[in-house]
């Protein structure tokens, strides 16, 4: 039944939870924030910058929404001078995968860093279409989905979204297509099914073998 596999990016194919919680809570005490806690910071991850800084910092005035996204790249950028690290046989189920489907990626990070990201740990040649925040509209509204499955010629029925937020499951949701939550990365599994996970898996290993027997 799919054709196509859309996957989101950090938390979903890349462990960086961390780096970026770290990140936001840099931003903030450069323009001398309030930091947030890590467990407020976790919960914006999936959104476009803008859109995470905004709901992070709702009382901060707009004026410092870019100033906060510009310190937040330039400290993600400095911690992203090591080798990005891939969730367990990511890289093994993510070649394995696209001998059979084409593969995208549909994330709330900016287009300098998932290029980079892409580059570095060169999985850019398994993936026929990717889509960042900074040039379509952020998740969940479904633009950068939409224009994933316009670019190749894949219909809503033939595509599956994988995702660790319910940003992604509400992206999924608003293009019609189905999703499948990851439950290791930074919304917990009830919140995934709430927001229309067909199923939640444990491991992105889990993946083939769940596509085999639902898809």
């Amino acid at each position: 039944m799919y054709q196509l596999l859309v996957f989101d990016w950090d938390g979903t194919i890349m462990d960086s939870e961390a780096k970026i919680v770290a990140c936001l809570q840099a931003a903030a005490i450069d323009l001398e924030i309030d930091p947030p806690a890590e467990d407020q910071a976790r919960q914006v991850i999936g959104l476009g910058l803008i859109e995470a800084v905004a709901r992070l910092f709702p009382d901060a005035p707009s004026a410092l929404h870019q100033p906060l996204a510009d310190r937040y790249r330039e400290h993600f950028l400095e911690l992203n001078r090591t080798q990005p690290r891939l969730f367990p046989r990511a890289r093994e189920v993510l070649e394995q995968l696209s001998s059979d489907y084409l593969l995208a990626v549909a994330t709330g990070k900016s287009r300098r860093g998932l290029d980079k990201e892409l580059d570095d740990t060169g999985l850019r040649p398994l993936f026929q279409a990717n889509r960042c925040a900074d040039e379509t509209l952020s998740k969940p509204h479904p633009q950068m989905l939409q224009e994933i499955l316009l670019e190749l010629g894949v219909n809503a029925a033939e595509t599956l979204v994988i995702g660790d937020t319910e940003f992604d499951m509400q992206m999924a949701a608003n293009a019609g297509v189905a999703a499948l939550g990851v439950s290791y990365g930074v919304h917990d599994r009830e919140r995934l099914l709430l927001h229309g996970a067909l199923h939640c898996l444990d491991a992105i290993h889990e993946l083939p073998e769940w596509i085999n027997n639902n898809g």
